[in-house]
């Protein structure tokens, strides 16, 4: 819902603000008061074909903001994602647009610079235009089969049809994948199995290149550990047999004194076994200490190629695994992948049989759901052009003929819609043939068809209303005539927002709300004015439409009969 409208030097006004309500909202003023130039400068905000002629005379600029309070599901907020603009869904969303004399423009969203086309993209989500001059909305025959479908509908229809779709879609890129891998399957897999041969070949194991890497390293230093250790061993060749003679000779020694009468107490017998058990001690140390460094020396001795065998496992992991672009770790991921990638290529014939079969069977039922879809909106075509029909002769239509165009496409311009290409076509004339609107149809009468349209859409749920803004739809109709279509405005406003620009006084009557568009002030200083109007001043108003120049008692009278 449009909620407000900021305007700056467009034609003749030069700042106007105005709020806007629900409802039927109607425009009213004498010719060439500027009632038409409001929706210009909504048009110049929402993105519309717009020069510099809008721009006030002895102004830099025309400046116009539209605020909008979309509900929080509408389309709108989808586009704004798509096009990567910030917004919040529980906040109103600002268009606005800057023009300069010299026919320059810039677009905002939001604060937010952004391009016109885009401004325009979501202009058009928020409302429609039908008018003398213009129709947005309508005109476009990308609308229509949404609207039919809304109208019988057909949206959960439509919606199967979509899945169907999207399901041949990827049934078909999955056979074209399998096609392609096909074709080249007897090259990739000679060249699957060579590569896969040298891997198995090496068998490399997670962790390899760390440790050949240390045992290199280790056994480069084992003959230098050796030789040091061979040092060390040649201090114990002999030391151990000597210190055990000179034990024994330190026993005999201590028999001969004990022998020759000397007593256990003796000094020399005391000194002779403190001596033997010393060197004792140091005998048995020095005989674990050699059977340490025999040990020692036993753990460095290896294999006389192993150093050698090393090296060259090393130098064979790290040369395959330069030529395979990867690391000496990732050999045996890629040996599990150039396994898998074999099997898949020697199996590819079966699952393109395989694809090629869910293939025909996603076909068949996306063009069953699209059959049915489209028998169902050729009965809702008929049934909209019925209702369209009975619109048609309260509105000064009754001449004219209305059909809904149902093109069935061929099988390769099937979409995720179905496959039916669908346009509204009238003809105006008894006897002409049908076209598409915007071919046959005059402003006056196409903006009547649209209220027609819209009327027999009332209430059929088609989702979030746009704003729709009707630019003197009773152009040229009095009446009865005029009385049906501000009928039918009133009746589309009860579930949308209407904006109305009106001569009528039968349509002016039926507004939940009521502008008069006024021009005040002399020569240069001309300037357009919107006054709110109050229950007594619509009165005097629709009087004013009523009568013209002199207001009768009696086009009061009928005024407040209308209302």
């Amino acid at each position: 819902m449009l909620i407000g409208l900021w305007i700056r030097d467009v034609v003749l006004i030069e700042a106007l603000d105005l709020s806007i309500g629900p409802g039927l909202t109607v425009l009213t003023g004498e010719t060439g008061a500027g009632k038409s130039i409001i929706l210009d400068a909504l048009g110049l905000a929402t993105g519309a074909r717009a020069d510099a002629g809008l721009v006030r005379r002895g102004a830099a600029q025309a400046a116009a903001s539209a605020v909008f309070a979309p509900a929080p599901d509408h389309p709108v907020w989808d586009l704004l994602e798509d096009k990567g603009l910030s917004y919040a869904r529980d906040e109103d969303l600002v268009l606005r647009r800057t023009l300069g004399a010299d026919g320059r423009s810039r677009a905002f969203v939001n604060d937010q610079a952004t391009g016109v086309g885009v401004l325009k993209e979501i202009g058009e989500a928020l409302l429609e235009v039908h008018g003398q001059h213009e129709t947005v909305g309508l005109l476009d025959a990308r609308t229509h089969r949404p609207m039919l479908d809304v109208f019988g509908g057909l949206e959960a229809q439509a919606a199967a049809v979509a899945r169907a779709w999207e399901g041949w879609r990827a049934a078909r890129a999955r056979v074209e994948a399998l096609h392609r891998i096909a074709q080249t399957a007897a090259d990739e897999a000679e060249e699957l199995t060579l590569r896969l041969s040298e891997i198995e070949r090496l068998d490399p194991r997670e962790g390899e290149e760390a440790e050949l890497a240390g045992e290199r390293a280790i056994l480069g230093a084992s003959e230098k550990a050796l030789a040091e250790i061979g040092s060390a061993r040649e201090v114990f060749e002999g030391l151990t047999s000597r210190m055990a003679g000179a034990v024994r000779s330190l026993d005999r020694a201590r028999e001969r004194a004990l022998s020759a009468g000397a007593t256990e107490d003796a000094a020399a017998v005391k000194r002779l076994t403190q001596a033997s058990a010393a060197l004792d001690r140091v005998l048995i140390e020095a005989q674990e200490a050699e059977a340490a460094v025999d040990a020692a020396a036993e753990a460095f001795e290896f294999e006389p190629d192993r150093l050698e065998k090393a090296e060259e496992r090393l130098f064979d992991l790290r040369g395959l695994a330069r030529k395979l672009h990867v690391s000496v770790e990732e050999l045996p991921i890629l040996r599990v992948r150039f396994a898998e990638r074999l099997r898949a290529v020697e199996s590819s014939e079966d699952a393109l049989r395989a694809a090629e079969t869910e293939l025909a069977t996603a076909r068949k039922a996306y063009l069953a759901d699209a059959e049915a879809l489209s028998a169902a909106r050729r009965t809702a075509g008929e049934a909209l052009a019925t209702a369209v029909m009975a619109e048609l002769a309260p509105l000064k239509l009754e001449k004219a003929r209305f059909q809904v165009g149902l093109e069935t496409m061929p099988e390769d311009r099937a979409g995720p819609t179905g496959l039916d290409r669908v346009t509204f076509q009238i003809a105006t004339n008894p006897g002409a043939p049908f076209a598409d609107l915007g071919a046959i149809a005059s402003g006056g009468e196409l903006a009547r068809f649209a209220l027609a349209l819209k009327a027999a859409l009332a209430g059929r749920g088609a989702g979030p209303a746009p704003l729709m803004i009707f630019d003197e739809v009773d152009q040229g109709v009095g009446g009865a005539v005029a009385d049906a279509v501000g009928l039918r405005l009133k009746r589309l406003a009860g579930e949308a927002q209407v904006l109305v620009v009106t001569h009528s006084p039968q349509v002016a009557a039926r507004g939940d709300t009521h502008w008069r568009i006024a021009k005040a002030g002399e020569g240069e200083r001309v300037r357009t004015v919107v006054e709110p109007l109050t229950a007594a001043d619509r009165e005097e108003e629709i009087a004013r439409m009523l009568a013209g120049a002199e207001i009768t008692e009696a086009a009061r009278a009928a005024a407040r009969a209308l209302m």
